[in-house]
């Protein structure tokens, strides 16, 4: 069964710099039935999002990327569709204190594919979101850039 509001497919901005990782994630969004736009790293997701004509519900990004880290790209695109909602996903638990700043939504790796599609209707529904503006999520961090 497709999620969907108002009758539309709801469209995920999948970023993960792991390429078996994407495509397994990618799988599990689509048989929940999600339209799932992946890239492979910040720049293609940027580029990716600044082309897509559609509405971009949800950003679920790697916290740790070369490059541009998970929370920078929220940020960046967060400007461009502040109505689109974040999670956050890392193998390192240092994702979820700039998570709970920005009211973005987190969850840890290894994760069930039944607690991945939960967190995303979770934040699909705007349950804990803030409409805080984003800080320098990265640096505040200590994330790489």
């Amino acid at each position: 069964m497709a999620h969907s509001v108002e009758g539309t497919r709801q469209t995920i901005l999948l970023v993960e710099d792991h390429s078996a990782l994407l495509k397994l994630v990618q799988q599990i969004l689509e048989d929940a039935g999600f339209s799932v736009v992946p890239a492979r790293n910040a720049r293609e997701a940027s580029r990716l999002e600044a082309d897509f004509t559609g509405e971009i519900d949800l950003l679920l990004s790697d916290v740790r990327m070369r490059g541009t880290s998970g929370p920078e790209l929220a940020a960046k695109l967060i400007e461009r569709r502040p109505q689109m909602r974040v999670v956050l996903m890392s193998g390192y638990p240092v994702g979820a204190s700039v998570t709970h700043h920005n009211g973005w939504h987190y969850i840890q790796k290894p994760f069930r594919p039944a607690a991945l599609v939960e967190k995303i209707r979770i934040a699909l529904r705007g349950e804990g979101r803030s409409t805080q503006t984003p800080m320098a999520a990265g640096s505040a961090m200590g994330l790489p850039s």
